[in-house]
């Protein structure tokens, strides 16, 4: 019974020390070298806006459930106001391990061609991961909706893997 406990302790420890931190916004974007490698790649991507300007009268179910999940826990006009905007989440494969950044770049409307980024680093990462970033808040009520964007996979200074929407060039 002992030695089922050991290896389930270690199996719980590793999986801990996978989790990502918080997106972090980057003073400025650096421009790296495109290095694309199979072992690397974004599988899917959900993209969800949440702004009652923009919200259609919906009876999908589905839909409905990404508003309210959005608002969850916000008690007042504010604290829902803050929820308001660009929601991104992106499912991706490591097939080795190895220690990837995920950036996503990104265009605002009030920004015109100013480029914005935010990452997230992973050490150790392999298998399929789930990453989330947002631009809500004062972020998305002040500069406007994301215009275009851009997520690239870095390891050690070389994008290895790049997803991308199709205004980006």
């Amino acid at each position: 019974m002992r030695s089922l406990h050991l290896p389930l302790v270690a199996l719980i420890l590793a999986v801990g020390s996978l989790q990502a931190e918080r997106p972090r916004l980057l003073e400025k974007s650096n421009v790296l070298p495109l290095a694309l490698d199979d072992a690397f790649q974004f599988r899917k991507t959900k993209l969800f806006l949440h702004d009652p300007q923009f919200h259609k009268p919906t009876i999908d179910p589905m839909i409905s459930f990404e508003r309210q999940r959005a608002n969850f826990g916000a008690v007042n006009s504010y604290d829902r106001q803050e929820r308001h905007g660009q929601y991104f989440t992106f499912f991706w494969r490591a097939k080795r391990r190895a220690n990837v950044t995920l950036r996503l770049e990104y265009r605002q409307e009030n920004l015109g061609a100013y480029v914005q980024a935010r990452e997230i680093s992973y050490n150790e990462a392999r298998g399929t991961m789930k990453s989330e970033f947002q631009v809500v808040g004062d972020d998305y009520i002040v500069d406007g909706r994301v215009t275009a964007w851009r997520a690239v996979l870095i390891e050690k200074g070389r994008i290895v893997a790049l997803n991308q929407s199709f205004l980006w060039n």
